[in-house]
């Protein structure tokens, strides 16, 4: 049982790794999700400085900017996803030479994984969300709070991660865009402690 136990906590970290590395947006369909972070944060910056807070429309600019690196990383820096999946695939085969049990993934493919519903469904949800993303970024953090740094903690703590992990890899922009949607993170926070939304 504690065999089966650590093959899963390795399948695990196969995992988060591959999410971590993500995969290279394959046609319209998956550009379409990165377009419109990057569009809905340049539009969030843009109304913090209409309404003069300065601060707030810096930090909503350094995260578009920051998601557009990466995006840029990863149509030239990232797997296929093909690629991924072989990748993972490998990786359990050597948990499996290892004498770990590891769940097998072959023919459990769904309807909602074949292309082109792979990347139509994320490229659609994205369109729909960006308004009440940015009416949503315009309104939060009101200010400074616990609620508010808990918010934003696990987004941070995951592009510091991906960051870290692209920088081992070897992957500049991917690496760069991470620090900087991190970095933005944070000033999001500060702006908020310095100018709180009334």
């Amino acid at each position: 049982m504690a065999g089966d136990d650590s093959g899963d906590r390795l399948l695990l970290r196969v995992v988060l790794l591959s999410q971590l590395d993500g995969v290279r947006p394959s046609g319209i369909a998956g550009w379409v999700p990165p377009v419109a972070t990057v569009v809905t944060q340049v539009a969030v910056g843009a109304g913090h400085w209409a309404a003069g807070r300065r601060q707030r429309a810096l930090a909503a600019w350094a995260v578009a900017a920051g998601f557009a690196l990466v995006a840029w990383g990863l149509g030239t820096e990232a797997p296929t996803r093909a690629e991924a999946d072989q990748n993972i695939e490998q990786q359990k085969d050597l948990l499996r030479e290892r004498g770990l049990e590891v769940p097998a993934t072959a023919g459990t493919e769904t309807w909602m994984t074949r292309q082109p519903w792979r990347d139509v469904l994320p490229a659609v949800v994205s369109c729909v969300q960006v308004v009440p993303g940015v009416r949503s970024g315009l309104r939060r953090p009101r200010r400074l709070s616990v609620l508010a740094i808990a918010g934003e903690a696990p987004l941070g703590v995951f592009w510091v991660l991906r960051a870290a992990r692209a920088g081992q890899r070897r992957k500049p922009r991917i690496a760069a865009g991470s620090a900087l949607v991190a970095a933005g993170s944070v000033a999001r926070l500060r702006a908020a402690a310095a100018e709180p939304l009334r």
